[in-house]
């Protein structure tokens, strides 16, 4: 007859069903203005995922710290320059898609040089937190939304 597992040896025990995916590290900002709104962004027409809206950001290259990351993403996306001295860590997202993990983390940004403006054909919009809620956003994006709100 077998006993059952205490917690620390089931620890030692990986579960049978344990999802084996490539893992895809990005990070995402959530720029706030003056008024309090976030600024989102539509992926275009041709990407993965399109027509949903976003927080602005992208994938991790090799050797990069996310704030770094975050730096150049926003310059090649927005047009906008940014530190991570103005960048604070506010939460992040853990989410299993069919063919990869995502991890992303969120870092809330108040101070930043230029004026945002797409350069990769996404349309661009300010909201409130509260109208996050009835985008259409990837499924990663969604938990991101209760933890702004807390900050804003």
């Amino acid at each position: 007859m077998k006993t059952k597992l205490s917690c620390a040896e089931a620890l030692l025990v990986p579960p049978p069903d344990r999802p084996q995916q490539k893992m895809v590290y990005v990070v995402a900002a959530a720029l706030i203005d003056r008024k309090k709104r976030v600024l989102v962004a539509q992926r275009p027409e041709g990407k993965s995922m399109a027509g949903l809206w976003e927080f602005p950001g992208g994938k991790i290259e090799a050797g990069e710290i996310p704030e770094y990351a975050l730096m150049r993403e926003l310059r090649e996306e927005l047009g906008i320059e940014t530190r991570p001295c103005g960048m604070w860590p506010i939460g992040f997202a853990s989410h299993l898609y069919p063919d990869f993990h995502l991890m992303m983390p969120l870092f809330a940004i108040r101070v930043w040089g230029g004026e945002p403006t797409p350069r990769e054909g996404q349309a661009l919009k300010w909201v409130t937190v509260q109208e996050l809620y009835g985008l259409e956003m990837p499924e990663a994006d969604k938990p991101l939304i209760v933890q702004l709100e807390a900050l804003v």
